[in-house]
């Protein structure tokens, strides 16, 4: 581990001619890599319809290529945070990023259940690394009380993404077919990597970024260059902490149901809206703006609650989470009473956007709850809590469909498991991970 004195030594000189706030320029990498990665995953759903005509698909089938990917990226969440945290979040991020790039193009070359099913695993190993890597890099270029607002923005992309997917890709399957969809947003991503490959820098090597800055992230615990090997903590005795536990369980209700809306919300648009494949484009992207806002407001709102002193860091992102998942609760479990498109996009737009407050705080509460050296580690374990047992969300939802014909109890199950999310983290998660001798 290097000491401080290492550390400004290592620390470019230049860099005390440059701005301040150079650190939220670090937030758009994170949020176009988010944006990209997102896209990749959202393709299915756009291009679900033409596939089941083309290849004789049904619902269960779709539902289970959206299980492999979930169940495939939850299991490989447990080596990437040890990897990210072993050799570094650039390194590992740029090969995922390759990896999950190739994966989606080669999709786009299948035509039987068999290599879609292979296509999607490669996109759960490849996709597994993205956000752990994003959680280690804001807890290196922020500060604790800004991490729950820089959160919200990288975690934005994964409402973007679908945001802009739907009138992006549609128009594209209209133009080109369904093929192109994956042809294309696996292209972008090998052109986004070569760019972060060559521009991104970690804060004690960045030329950008200025003394003043960088001492005040590392004032409040940022600017770390700490590995798994400068810690105390096996990565295996993470599992031994209550607050991982809450972390896990908390993160599956919340992905159950953010899983269905990804996997069937265009789905469910069509079947029960009356609207036409082009109108699509629209109506589903309206839902996944309420998701950006949800992601901005509640970094900003556990933002405030930190920088006024109203509560710590840690419990202003508990407090939100909770608050968030019983409205989730709500939302969710409404949609099947109501009738018309209207109300329908309205209730989906207000799921999504708590939803998504309770993402953003979740990947941010990592970096509270975690040592600077393991924060990619807890990260990726939460995320595998959610997706091992999210996975199974499209997968359910489906066989409910082609056996009752219906929505209405995926959605009130879903809204209850995403209630107790509200459980977990506040009464669950309660303080930071602290080897045995500071305990």
């Amino acid at each position: 581990m290097k000491t401080e004195q290492a550390l400004q030594t290592d620390f470019p000189a230049k860099a005390a001619k440059t701005k301040k706030n150079f650190r939220w320029t670090v937030v758009i990498w994170l949020l176009i890599g988010g944006i990209i990665n997102y896209l990749d995953r959202t393709n299915l759903s756009i291009a679900a319809p033409a596939m089941i005509k083309e290849l004789d698909l049904n619902m269960t089938h779709i539902g289970l290529l959206g299980t492999i990917f979930s169940w495939t990226y939850a299991c490989m969440q447990l080596p990437s945070g040890w990897l990210i945290d072993k050799f570094g979040a650039k390194r590992i991020y740029s090969i995922a990023v390759l990896w999950w790039s190739i994966a989606t193009a080669l999709t786009g070359a299948c035509n039987k259940m068999l290599t879609l099913v292979g296509a999607r695993f490669l996109l759960g190993v490849g996709e597994a690394p993205c956000m752990p890597s994003n959680a280690k890099i804001t807890s290196q270029w922020f500060p604790k009380s800004e991490r729950g607002l820089a959160t919200g923005f990288w975690d934005a992309s994964s409402k973007v993404g679908p945001a802009i997917a739907p009138p992006i890709l549609v128009a594209i399957q209209v133009a080109f077919g369904w093929r192109a969809l994956f042809f294309i947003t696996g292209a972008i991503g090998i052109v986004f990597i070569l760019l972060f490959m060559k521009f991104y820098k970690t804060p004690d090597q960045s030329k950008l970024l200025s003394k003043e800055e960088y001492d005040y992230i590392k004032a409040e615990g940022g600017a770390s260059t700490d590995t798994v090997e400068s810690t105390n903590i096996k990565w295996r005795e993470l599992f031994k902490y209550r607050s991982v536990w809450g972390m896990i369980g908390g993160f599956f209700c919340t992905i159950w149901i953010w899983n269905i809306f990804l996997t069937f919300l265009p789905l469910y648009l069509l079947n029960t809206q009356n609207i036409t494949f082009k109108e699509l484009g629209i109506y589903a992207a309206i839902p996944y703006l309420g998701g950006i806002v949800g992601n901005l407001g509640g970094g900003y709102i556990t933002k405030v609650l930190a920088d006024k002193k109203i509560c710590s860091p840690i419990n202003a992102k508990r407090g939100l989470i909770a608050v968030s998942a019983l409205l989730a609760a709500a939302f969710v479990i409404l949609l099947p009473f109501v009738h018309g498109l209207a109300i329908t996009i309205t209730l989906m737009t207000l799921a999504l956007c708590v939803v998504s407050a309770i993402t953003g705080s979740a990947w941010a509460l990592s970096g509270d709850v975690a040592p600077p050296a393991m924060v990619g580690s807890v990260g990726a374990i939460q995320n595998f809590g959610g997706y091992f047992g999210g996975a199974f969300a499209p997968l359910v939802t489906g066989i409910i469909l082609d056996t009752t014909g219906s929505y209405s109890l995926a959605f009130i199950s879903g809204g209850v498991i995403a209630g107790f999310a509200a459980f977990f983290y506040w009464f669950i998660v309660k303080e930071p991970i602290k080897p045995a001798k500071e305990a």
